[in-house]
């Protein structure tokens, strides 16, 4: 059972998509086939009929079985926490009934829950509720880059928001300075009234940057920037980039991984509005 609000069971924060539902049964059937597939449809059932609030009877036969489960699901995809927990629980007491069968774990249903938006996560034994809004908004059109480059952008963008939904906060944080890194590149070849900006790695590109723009937004910006970015890449620092040192290094917490995606998303947006800018002039 997981622990989330106790009102949540009573009062429905709201309901679960179709997607879920489909990929919840998706799972269902693709366990059902390692064994007696009548009996693991009997399994669930029980768990998606005490989230609706009903008992669950033996059906009469196997397609009744997996018509009974649909059914239970529909109902109990009106209070989405309750349906969350009746799929993670049959789950976990399954994996303990039958080790050898292969069954999805937490980060492969997070991953459900994220790609349908469901506002939730598994973080055992807890639910909790995650909020898209947290995450620093990134313009999808920028005119100064090409179609190609904004697609990667935002399947870059999309991928750490995924990471972190899944609790892996160090893998979503590369995700980001990678993409920082890829975003910088933009830069490279750029003509400005100082010369040209010859580096062709994020450090040097962004300290021609600073050269060719001293004393102004972007100098001060890239700065900042770029003292995140040694930190991050730092065994003893963040030790997101270049590994860890295994003596000294620390572990990237979740509220920590937050900020750091925030903060890169945020010199991300600043940079790709900088490039039409200074492209333009």
């Amino acid at each position: 059972m997981l622990k989330f609000d106790k009102q949540w069971r009573f009062d429905s924060p709201g309901d679960i998509t179709g997607g879920v539902i489909s990929a919840f049964q998706d799972f269902i059937g693709i366990i059902a086939n390692q064994g007696s597939r009548r009996d693991t449809l009997e399994h669930f059932k029980s768990y998606f009929a005490g989230a609706a609030g009903i008992s669950s009877s033996w059906s009469s036969s196997e397609s009744w079985a997996e018509s009974d489960l649909y059914d239970y699901m529909q109902r109990a995809a009106a209070n989405a926490p309750l349906f969350i927990e009746a799929f993670y629980d049959g789950c976990e007491s399954l994996r303990k009934a039958e080790p050898d069968y292969a069954i999805p774990d937490v980060p492969r249903i997070n991953r459900v829950l994220a790609e349908h938006s469901t506002g939730y996560k598994i973080d055992p034994p807890h639910l909790r509720s995650v909020n898209a809004s947290d995450a620093i908004p990134v313009p999808q059109n920028a005119p100064s880059l090409d179609e190609q480059a904004q697609e990667l952008i935002q399947q870059s963008l999309k991928q750490s928001e995924r990471l972190l939904s899944e609790g892996l906060g160090r893998q979503a944080v590369q995700e980001a300075l990678w993409l920082l890194e890829t975003v910088s590149t933009a830069f490279k070849g750029l003509e400005t009234h100082a010369g040209t900006v010859q580096g062709k790695y994020f450090n040097k590109i962004a300290e021609d940057l600073r050269k060719r723009y001293k004393g102004q937004a972007l100098d001060q910006v890239l700065a900042w920037v770029t003292t995140l970015h040694g930190y991050l890449s730092s065994p003893t620092g963040g030790g997101i980039r270049h590994g860890a040192d295994l003596k000294q290094g620390i572990v990237t917490h979740p509220n920590e991984a937050r900020l750091y995606c925030n903060l890169i998303r945020s010199y991300i947006s600043f940079l790709m509005v900088e490039h039409e800018r200074v492209t333009k002039s």
